[in-house]
């Protein structure tokens, strides 16, 4: 039985999602790399955390789960936990989807008064969508598609590639059929 699982995929490709539907469904216990790499704030996502405080923070977490899912990228600073990854699953949807979905979080997230022009997340929300819609083009400097596949080329345990704009339904059936 597989108990540890690393799913990556672009910003907006389902991985949180996807982690909290095996939590759901399955009992795994959720873990998701923007908790261990972003310090605390109100806005969100502007100060990181030190790598080493990441890495250990996280090495704590998990132990305390018999079986984990760990969503988002840990491309670099989290390669010390490669070895405890069972299955990989890899996420892409293409760009038209996965950036309509990016700004409808942010709208649920700030408001659509903060993402207006003049608002208090306006630039932050652009210079991250614009970030983000880089994925697939951008190279091994980003978090990109190049960055990714290169990582998982480097894996010693099974990679589940789910491309496409699949249901959430139909990304846990093809990870559970390879759970038992």
């Amino acid at each position: 039985m597989i108990r540890h699982i690393h799913i990556l995929g672009a910003s907006g490709s389902g991985t949180t999602t996807l982690g909290c539907a095996l939590e759901k469904e399955l009992g795994y216990r959720h873990f998701d790399t923007d908790s261990y790499f972003w310090l605390p704030s109100w806005p969100p996502f502007q100060n990181i955390r030190p790598a080493e405080d990441r890495r250990k923070i996280l090495e704590q977490d998990i132990h305390t789960a018999d079986k984990w899912v760990l969503s988002g990228s840990l491309c670099g600073w989290g390669d010390v936990f490669i070895p405890s990854f069972e299955l990989v699953v890899f996420l892409w949807l293409p760009g038209d989807i996965r950036l309509s979905r990016l700004i409808e979080r942010e709208r649920q997230r700030y408001g659509k008064e903060a993402l207006e022009a003049g608002g208090e997340m306006y630039e932050a929300s652009k210079e991250f969508i614009q970030w983000a819609s880089r994925y697939d083009d951008g190279g091994m400097e980003i978090r990109s598609k190049t960055l990714h596949k290169a990582w998982l080329d480097g894996l010693n345990c099974p990679v589940l590639s789910l491309e496409g704009d699949l249901s959430v339904e139909e990304r846990v059936s093809a990870v559970k059929e390879l759970l038992y």
